[in-house]
């Protein structure tokens, strides 16, 4: 009997050793190479307050901004005004108390069916080019490529990147402020601030099914056995990057759809780069694109193909790249 069972137990763990060489092999052919940094010639442009076209800025020169807050968008016509007056509200606000605070709002209109990049010009004709840009990518690239196209066009020493649905409460931006400057000091002048959920998370799960808390903590220790340490909430889309964090950490970034959080604080934690998790005020709003169970299943997919793509050698660590 017990020779069986060690008999059985050996076979198992040849089983699992060749259905990991299989998966990594399939990871390895399938990886997909770094996404071209390359700008359609429509892209290239934003539209004034005249609508007039005006070259973008890009990363690579000095910054001009104190702060460059960037918000993709799909179609979020409906959703968009609200964050935006938020955000805007406490920005000029913030700039009437002190002077010398300088901002902008880059809007990214991810290739959306709707009116967004309208709904989000209307502002840039209400507070002037300067503070409020627009950029409509000819084709969609997910959350992620669309942020990078927000933050490769930014003028800020330091670059927030906010939904649009306005789930987190835009003034937590000076929780994150604080948090990146207990940081310092920040080595290559380098350092992230995340926005954290984690102490709602007790909240939350009274009010989830049982098998939505369950693919919750899944999720969540899949991110921490292959990807991310000692960050409890990677998904909060209020994150806040040094100039120099934003530029190194999305020139390595592969993945530009739900999963890019994971890998882009992979890609930090690689370069030992600091990182601060904040608590932040965060309500649910109506109208998510994630489709639940197929949403965490493509993203616990994600998550063993980003562990076992940088394992194999498939994608590596870059320096940072220019856009074309």
């Amino acid at each position: 009997m017990a020779l069986l069972l060690l008999q059985l137990a050996v076979l198992g763990a040849a089983l699992a050793a060749a259905a990991l060489v299989l998966i990594s092999v399939v990871a390895f052919i399938t990886a997909t190479k770094m996404p071209a940094l390359h700008r359609h010639e429509e892209e290239k442009f934003f539209l004034n307050a005249k609508g007039q076209k005006e070259t973008l800025p890009s990363i690579w020169d000095l910054p001009t901004k104190q702060l460059s807050v960037v918000v993709p968008s799909y179609n979020e016509e409906k959703r968009l005004p609200v964050m935006m007056d938020e955000a805007l509200s406490y920005l000029e606000k913030r700039q009437k108390r002190d002077p010398a605070f300088t901002y902008e709002v880059i809007v990214v209109d991810d290739g959306s069916k709707d009116k967004t990049s309208k709904v989000a010009f209307k502002y840039c004709q209400k507070y002037g080019s300067d503070k409020v840009r627009v950029i409509t990518l000819v084709k969609n690239r997910g959350k992620g490529g669309a942020i990078r196209m927000g933050i490769f066009s930014s003028r800020g020493e330091k670059i927030l990147m906010a939904d649009a649905d306005g789930a987190t409460k835009f003034p937590d931006v000076e929780k994150l402020e604080k948090g990146l400057n207990d940081l310092q000091p920040w080595p290559n002048q380098m350092a992230i601030a995340c926005g954290s959920r984690a102490h709602l998370e007790k909240e939350s799960i009274a009010q989830r099914s049982y098998f939505r808390t369950l693919l919750m903590y899944g999720f969540h220790f899949l991110v921490w056995f292959l990807c991310v340490k000692g960050i409890r909430d990677t998904q909060c889309g209020f994150k806040l990057f040094t100039r120099e964090a934003a530029s190194q950490t999305f020139s390595s970034l592969h993945v530009e759809r739900w999963a890019f959080d994971v890998e882009l604080l992979y890609i930090a934690q690689c370069f030992k780069i600091p990182i601060a998790e904040i608590a932040v005020n965060w309500t649910e709003i109506e109208g998510s694109k994630l489709v639940p169970f197929w949403s965490w299943l493509q993203m616990g997919k994600d998550l063993l193909f980003i562990r076992l793509r940088y394992m194999t050698g498939a994608w590596r660590l870059e320096q940072t790249r220019k856009m074309n």
